[in-house]
């Protein structure tokens, strides 16, 4: 498919945000940035702006990877203003598609639904094989066409892709592959083997706030004392610190989560064959630009996000599942699901408080904390960079922070049990700095786990 946005995005002077200027702000080192202006929260027209420019060429969560693992299953998921078809043929393949028939457009399918073999029309009853080629097109034979060959008339393919639990969708060809745009991210979590933990259940809630907001609230931990009383208890605020390389996401770790005060969590049984970092560890990743990323020894909780106006966005709750705890009984498992609600009820009230100070207030943006708010800095240079590029062929994926100086992750202290790969990546960095070793690209911390 063919891109659908370029370098036109936002020209005229209602959309000052297509100058480099405007992200002025943004562009700043930490320590002297600011937060976003409230027309990136608040003006539809930045809206209308942002699905074009971000949601039209990322790499976006649709859903997990265990909703389409078999054939016959389609999904139907909205990614930007565009509507999308993702099944797996029979020999396993999966595949995306634009939801419209090639015939005169109709709509294919409104909601998920099993299709056996065959994903057809209610119009005019075209029929479409799993990997989209056209094998029905009824009474096109009774009077023939000039050169009408099923061929040429497939679905219009979209590119779709998996990563551990997690299912994507990209309209832009320009755009970097999955793996690509994650970059060490599958290595980073590659002790946990996410591609094989399986929804538990999930949930869906309106949320009267822009998506950003959502995931800014979840990168940074400034609120955490104060919003999350609980919480805090088992992510304390002097035990967080970054957990990023290189790749399209923002990440934090709480190392040790402390079951003292508050262990609902250590109720279920961890997942195997974990290493000492990841066992008493919970890391939290937001991958650019919707999917919010809760891993625990034993559970995940992944919040999928999808914007419907400037100041609405439909949340996806899931809890995924190791192997080990697919049998695991109601009783063990509701703390787990009830914590996790009480965590992000307290969560949506302030991103909506937060929706309603900037859209009634538009107080221009204030100073980022630098200790506690880095990820926000990175993921607003990710946005300018989608919002302000030509081409998502032109983003910068960023570079991960320096495992080696303390004072570059901005953590209270050393990580008492860092991860595998950073602690793999600060022997190499400090060797090579001393002259004890050369090698500096460290592609894999996967073999180092165990």
């Amino acid at each position: 498919m063919s891109g659908v946005v370029g370098s036109s995005i936002g020209t005229n002077d209602h959309r000052p945000w297509a100058r480099d200027d405007w992200w002025a702000g943004t562009r700043a080192g930490l320590t002297g940035a600011t937060g976003l202006s409230p027309a990136a929260y608040a003006d539809e027209h930045f809206f209308a702006d942002e699905q074009a420019a971000v949601f039209a060429r990322a790499w976006v969560c649709v859903g997990l990877a265990d909703e389409v693992r078999g054939p016959g299953r389609l999904l139907v998921r909205d990614v930007g203003e565009r509507s999308v078809l993702i099944t797996r043929s029979n020999d396993g393949e999966l595949y995306g598609f634009l939801n419209s028939c090639r015939h005169r457009g109709t709509e294919l399918a409104a909601a998920d639904c099993e299709i056996a073999n065959t994903i057809r029309c209610p119009y005019h009853r075209w029929g479409y094989a799993t990997d989209g080629r056209l094998v029905a097109a009824p009474h096109f034979e009774d009077l023939p066409r000039d050169s009408f060959d099923k061929a040429d008339h497939g679905l219009v393919r979209v590119r779709v892709d998996t990563w551990g639990a997690l299912l994507f969708a990209c309209l832009h060809e320009g755009t970097a592959p999955l793996l690509d745009w994650l970059s060490d991210l599958p290595d980073r979590m590659a002790g946990y083997g996410l591609d094989a933990w399986t929804e538990r259940t999930s949930e869906q809630v309106d949320i009267a706030a822009n998506w950003k907001l959502v995931s800014e609230n979840f990168q940074e931990y400034y609120h955490l004392t104060w919003v999350h009383p609980e919480l805090s208890k088992v992510s304390r605020v002097d035990d967080h610190y970054r957990y990023q390389g290189r790749g399209m996401y923002c990440g934090q770790s709480t190392t040790p989560v402390s079951g003292n005060d508050r262990d609902d969590w250590l109720r279920m049984p961890p997942a195997d064959d974990l290493d000492d970092s990841d066992m008493h560890s919970g890391r939290f990743v937001a991958i650019f630009p919707n999917v919010l990323l809760s891993v625990l020894p034993n559970h995940a909780f992944v919040m999928r996000l999808a914007p419907r106006s400037a100041g609405v966005t439909v949340e996806t709750c899931s809890w995924l599942l190791p192997p080990r705890s697919t049998g695991l009984g109601d009783d063990d498992f509701a703390p787990t699901r009830e914590f996790w609600l009480e965590v992000n009820g307290e969560d949506i009230d302030i991103v909506e408080r937060g929706q309603r100070g900037l859209a009634r207030g538009s107080v221009p943006a204030g100073p980022l904390a630098p200790r506690f708010e880095e990820p926000l800095h990175r993921f607003h240079n990710m946005l300018a960079d989608s919002m302000t590029l030509a081409s998502p062929c032109e983003i910068r994926i960023p570079e991960g922070d320096d495992p080696a100086s303390e004072a570059d992750r901005r953590g209270t202290r050393a990580n008492p049990a860092p991860a595998a790969i950073d602690d793999l990546v600060a022997r190499v960095t400090v060797a090579g700095r001393t002259g004890r070793g050369q090698s500096r690209n460290v592609k894999s911390a996967s073999s180092a786990k165990r």
